[in-house]
């Protein structure tokens, strides 16, 4: 279980989901323990934005790191493709302040990095196995962590939406090869009837049928279909693993979760970051890297 980067430079290019603005995005191999670094190159001076949860600045709609004059928006689904393939340390290089939303999922985003291959690295992997249970509730909505052997997840979603109503998803492990093929393809999805709003608010600038699912009151208007009956539930469980990412470990626990978002997801990871008795890390050496840099 070592540190795994990528084997070489690889790059894409495409608009941001909320922005709609033009966005070119290079990954480059990192030294073990650097964890994942997002890099605003358009800068008068290139900043660095660790993939920390103490850089979350905004949660509305997708996960924003840093600041408002240096922030990178939209950055769940490159997460989730790091977090799934078991990526350790990668530096992320963008010239805009969003990610290319690419198809919406997360699939493009594991063959760039497929790509490029994976190398391991000498260091030892440091994972966060769960010895406690933890449980955030808001109202309706819940989320919880317990001890397991593996990393296993349980999601449910509930729309009051003839296509999508009550759809629950159990994964048991969820590993690289799940993910790749059940949870990657998920794409993003957005109702119709919220569009104009959105726009309003600054968000879906560069939302299309070509990099989202969009629904009517009726149905979907992708012309292709949705790729699994229950994508939306599978695009939540995307998500989650690129909101855990933040967190700088992989998790060994079973995460459960009721109608959950990225908000919900962040409660998630803070409460963990607040409850060190609740977890141990498995190798020692986590000054430079790690959940205890995530807490500051």
């Amino acid at each position: 279980m070592n540190q795994k980067t990528i084997a070489e430079k690889v790059s894409c290019t495409g608009i941001g989901l909320h922005t709609g603005a033009p966005s070119s995005l290079t990954l480059h191999p990192a030294r073990a323990d650097t964890g994942v670094v997002f890099v605003r190159t358009d800068q008068a001076e290139c900043v660095e934005i660790p993939a920390r949860a103490s850089e979350v600045s905004s949660t509305e709609r997708a996960t924003t790191l840093g600041h408002s004059e240096a922030s990178v928006a939209t950055v769940e689904h490159l997460l989730a493709a790091l977090y799934g393939l078991g990526i350790d340390n990668v530096r992320v290089e963008v010239d805009g302040p969003e990610l290319p939303v690419m198809d919406g999922s997360a699939a493009p985003f594991v063959y760039l990095l497929r790509s490029a291959g994976l190398f391991q690295q000498r260091r030892a992997r440091r994972v966060l196995e769960v010895l406690r249970p933890l449980e955030v509730v808001d109202g309706q909505r819940r989320i919880s962590i317990e001890p397991s052997q593996r990393f296993d997840v349980s999601y449910a979603v509930d729309f009051a939406h003839p296509v999508i109503g009550r759809q629950e998803l159990a994964l048991h492990p969820l590993d690289s090869d799940v993910f790749e093929v059940e949870i990657a393809p998920a794409r993003t999805f957005g109702f119709l009837a919220e569009v104009e709003a959105m726009w309003d608010a600054g968000f879906a600038r560069g939302g299309s049928l070509e990099n989202t699912v969009v629904l009517d009151d009726e149905r979907v208007m992708n012309r292709e279909g949705l790729r699994f009956a229950d994508e939306f539930v599978r695009h939540k469980v995307l998500d989650l693993m690129g909101d855990l990412a933040l967190l700088g470990v992989f998790v060994q626990g079973h995460i459960q979760v009721e109608r959950g978002g990225h908000s919900l997801h962040q409660q998630l990871v803070q409460t963990l970051i607040e409850c060190p008795h609740a977890w141990r890390i498995s190798s020692a050496e986590t000054s430079a890297f790690g959940i205890a840099a995530a807490a500051r």
